[in-house]
Formats: C-alpha cells, sequence, structure tokens
C-alpha cells in the first residue's frame, strides 16, 4: 500500500470550509460595512475646544500627550481648576488617559447627562422617523442609568453605536487590576443586561469583582468593564477580519498605559475579544501580568510564544459552546488563528465546568469565574485547570505566588 501525507489535502480542506463559512456569514448577516459619520463627533468637538483651550491663562497639554504627562498636568492644578476643566470640556477629560479616575468619573457624569439631555430632544423631533424617536429614547434611558448612584464611569463616547467603560472597587488603591474586554455586538446599548445579565459587560465584570472579593478578601483589586473600541456588529466580514481588533488593540494598550499606579493588570477576553487581546498582546506594558481567554475564535497567532508577552497565558472553553465549530485558521486574512485550548498552542488551558454555552464564562458558581477571580487576586496554585489528572498538564507548570513571574 503507498502511502501518503494528508496534511496538505487536509489544509485544502479547511480553507474551503473556512471561506464557506465566511460567505454564509455573509449570506446570512449581510456585509457589515463601516459607516462614516458626518460631520465632528461630540468627542471630537469637545478634543478640538480643548486644544485652543487655556485655564488660568496656561495653555492645556495635547490630548495625545502620554499619560505621564497629563497625569503630571492635572497634579499641578487646584481642585477648582480642575473642576472648571470637567465641566469646559468633559467628553475630553472623561476620556482622557492619565487623568485622575474620580476626576474622569465626574466629567463623564456631566458628559452623559448633557448628551442624554440631547437625545430626549430627538425624542420629540418631528423630522425623525418613529423608530428613530424610539431609538433615541432607547440611548436616553441608558445614559441615565450610567448617571446613577456612585457609578464610576471611565470612558464614554456618544458616537454611534457608543463606547463605554465602567469601573468596579477603587482603581487608585487597587493592588490588582482586572479588565474586561467583550466581543462582537457590543456598544453602550448592551453594555449591560436585564436578561442574561452575565452575558454583558458590566454583569461580567461586577461577578469577576465579586468573585475577587470572595477569593482574597484581603486584596483591593478593582475590574474595568471594558466597551471602549467598536466591536464588529453581527457574525459578518468585521467578526472573520482583524481590522476591529487591530482598532481595539491600539485602544486597549492606551487604556492599560493610563491606568494609575503600578499594580498587575489581568485581561479577561471574551470571544472576539480574545482577538483584540492576541493583537494587543506584544505592545502591552509589562504589568500586564496575565492574559485570559474565554470562547475564543484564535488570537491571531498558532502558538502562545508567538503572542510575545511575558504575561501568563490562559484559556478556557466550555464543551457546549458553539465557537468550537469555527474553523481555527488564518487565510487570507479571514479567520483568527489556532485553538487557544488546543495543545499544541501551548495556553494553560483552564476549567470551565458549569458554564453553559458561548456567554456564561461570568456566571457565579462556574469554575471558570473561580478560576478567574483567583488569576486576578494572583491566587495561581488555586486555579483549576481543565486536565486536572495529568501530572504534566501545561496549566501547572511554574505556578507559584501572586510576586511570581
Amino acid at each position: 500500500m503507498t502511502s501518503f501525507d494528508a496534511s496538505p489535502q487536509l489544509n485544502v480542506w479547511r480553507a474551503l470550509l473556512a471561506l464557506a463559512v465566511v460567505f454564509v456569514m455573509l449570506a446570512t448577516t449581510g456585509w457589515t460595512a463601516i459607516r462614516a459619520h458626518r460631520g465632528a463627533s461630540p468627542l471630537q468637538t469637545s478634543l478640538s475646544a480643548w486644544q485652543h483651550g487655556r485655564i488660568d491663562g496656561r495653555a492645556l497639554p495635547d490630548p495625545r500627550s502620554t499619560p505621564g504627562h497629563v497625569a503630571h498636568f492635572f497634579a499641578s492644578l487646584t481642585e477648582s481648576q480642575r473642576l472648571r476643566l470637567t465641566h469646559r470640556y468633559p467628553l475630553a477629560v472623561g476620556n482622557m488617559n492619565g487623568a485622575p479616575p474620580e476626576l474622569r468619573y465626574r466629567a463623564n457624569r456631566v458628559a452623559l447627562d448633557q448628551q442624554r439631555q440631547a437625545e430626549e430632544k430627538r425624542t420629540h423631533d418631528a423630522r425623525l422617523s418613529e423608530l428613530g424617536q424610539y431609538e433615541a429614547g432607547r440611548r436616553m434611558h441608558r445614559f441615565a442609568d450610567l448617571m446613577r448612584g456612585d457609578r464610576q464611569i471611565l470612558a464614554f463616547d456618544p458616537q454611534g453605536s457608543g463606547r463605554v467603560a465602567e469601573v468596579f472597587g477603587d482603581l487608585d488603591g487597587a493592588e490588582r487590576v482586572s479588565v474586561v474586554v467583550p466581543g462582537v455586538d457590543t456598544d453602550v446599548l448592551t453594555f449591560q443586561r436585564s436578561h442574561r445579565a452575565y452575558s454583558a459587560p458590566v454583569g461580567m465584570a461586577r461577578a469577576l469583582y465579586g468573585a475577587e472579593r470572595a477569593a482574597d478578601p484581603a486584596t483591593r483589586t478593582a475590574v474595568i468593564a471594558w466597551a471602549d473600541y467598536t466591536a464588529p456588529s453581527g457574525l459578518g466580514m468585521e467578526a472573520a477580519t482583524a481590522l476591529r481588533a487591530e482598532q481595539g488593540a491600539e485602544r486597549l494598550n492606551a487604556l492599560v498605559r493610563g491606568l494609575p499606579g503600578t499594580a498587575p493588570v489581568a485581561l479577561y477576553c471574551h470571544s472576539y475579544g480574545s482577538v483584540v487581546c492576541g493583537v494587543a498582546a506584544s505592545g502591552l506594558p509589562r504589568r500586564v501580568a496575565d492574559i485570559a481567554v474565554a470562547g475564543s475564535p484564535g488570537m491571531r497567532a498558532e502558538r502562545a510564544s508567538q503572542l510575545h508577552t511575558p504575561a501568563r497565558v490562559w484559556a478556557t472553553r466550555d464543551a457546549d459552546d458553539w465557537i468550537q465549530d469555527v474553523p481555527y485558521l488564518e487565510v487570507g486574512g479571514l479567520g483568527h488563528g489556532a485553538d487557544p485550548v488546543s495543545a499544541a498552542f501551548g495556553a494553560r488551558v483552564l476549567s470551565a465546568d458549569g458554564a453553559e454555552g458561548h456567554a456564561g464564562y461570568f456566571a457565579p458558581g462556574t469554575e471558570s469565574l473561580r478560576n478567574f477571580a483567583e488569576i486576578g487576586v494572583g491566587a495561581y496554585r488555586a486555579v483549576r485547570c481543565a486536565h486536572a489528572e495529568r501530572e504534566d498538564d501545561a496549566c501547572r507548570q511554574g505556578l507559584s505566588s501572586a510576586t511570581a513571574a
């Protein structure tokens, strides 16, 4: 019998399958276009005004300055001067990496109220269709909700579908910081949900914050629900390519570099969010100690070592998660590379017992959430691996205390 190497045929079959999946996506969801918005956005308008502004005769720094330079500027101001700037340029201050978190919370509360009032007027605008008025009403109520109580909104951009980030805990005093990076169909309206709460960024982050406090009450933690990038809409072309991930990676890098203090940071990247984290990995500062992906379609790499990051790379996937049926390869820019839970990829594979489907990884009572919390507080030896019965499981190699590399 003549032997032959089947790998070329297998690779061709996988490529054809990947293209078929993309065409099915396009046929069922349509080509997701990037719509250009006419005119300057509210955030751009605020930033432009800031660039030409002054405070008591003193020029304001370029908003694109390094977070350190921005932090130094705000530290040099009086409390009265800082408050004047938040009311004069709320969107600029509220989205400026390096500005004190408490000041950003205050500025974004002002910006949210301004945008809430604008949407309220739109609900009565006769020039809009009934659907347009309805959508304005939805945004009005969401902006009002984001202002309620003592919510800490770290970033807010009302343009288009909207971007937003929220902090749970004391970011300034945190000894460890966690950032939840969500996937497709994430915007200001889907930032939180009443039904299936733990599938939305707010529910994910709130659950993680509670689990971290339960895991180690003595460790001061903060968790950020980070929906401050433009995620793909639906499972169309954008979700099959890295365009949105590349844009998001730049914003994620800026967020981490703008965080106060020097506390270690852990990233929790769900679904397409793991593509964002994979693209961002090599450029992230060394304070990012852990990158954990859940329900990942790939990280734009064939092996964890190709991410070029000193951070520990973790991966988990529920047995019933439909994402496992996505072809794990990249062909001509389509697809996101190897399966992060495969042995060949080389990530530390965590147990996801109790998680249900693609959106259940942050639900209380699941092994995935408990593992995320242990990572978040630095209790690495307490994590439960997907293959705990294996003595040589790479999941446990080199794990020690929170101070270990």
